[in-house]
């Protein structure tokens, strides 16, 4: 038995290719049409090609959690498109940003320079050790891992507002620190 508009959705809950066939010879032109639509910024035709492929797996893993007719399916495949494209944008996004970032920040460095950098920082994590746990797990996602507000209140499930208070006053604590270090250290 071949798969045709009437019942290629069952076949495909049941995990036959040739539903898989069907559903990339006919949905492939409107897949495609959303994810250059998202990706073609990144200039970047692997990356695309890959989310295409990555779209139709995840269709073919997921099919059996589909409920209703072929219009609610093509929403659903176009959901899983657009999803799936905002996600490969924003993985590609980040990694670009910082391998540049990081190239630009080493490049007319001497090796002395990266020594106090890396001591620097080595002394930031010792003041960050020192911060509550949830403020200290604040600062590593926002300063070290580069996360931005909104990431960091929902895995922590604070508000935007939370966060950013967390971080105004853990930036104090850590001055007010770094303040009673140095006129400590000029004493001696």
């Amino acid at each position: 038995m071949t798969s045709n508009e009437g019942n290629f959705i069952k076949r495909l809950q049941r995990q036959k290719e040739d539903a898989l066939e069907f559903v990339v010879d006919t949905y492939l032109p409107i897949i495609k049409g959303i994810t250059y639509k998202v990706l073609i910024p990144l200039n970047d035709q692997g990356v695309i090609d890959e989310c295409i492929n990555d779209i139709f797996l995840s269709i073919w893993n997921n099919s059996k959690k589909f409920k209703g007719d072929s219009t609610d399916f093509r929403k659903w495949i176009c959901t899983i498109a657009k999803f799936k494209a905002i996600d490969y944008y924003r993985k590609a996004s980040k990694e670009v940003e910082f391998s540049s970032e990081h190239m630009d920040m080493n490049a007319d460095l001497s090796a002395e320079d990266e020594l106090i950098l890396l001591e620097d920082r080595t002394e930031l994590i010792k003041l960050i050790n020192q911060l509550e746990p949830v403020d200290r797990e604040i600062f590593i996602m926002k300063f070290f891992l580069g996360l931005k507000t909104e990431e960091i209140a929902k895995k922590l499930a604070l508000t935007n507002t939370s966060i950013d208070n967390r971080v105004y006053r853990g930036k104090k604590k850590l001055y007010q620190k770094v303040t009673t270090l140095e006129l400590g250290e000029s004493r001696i």
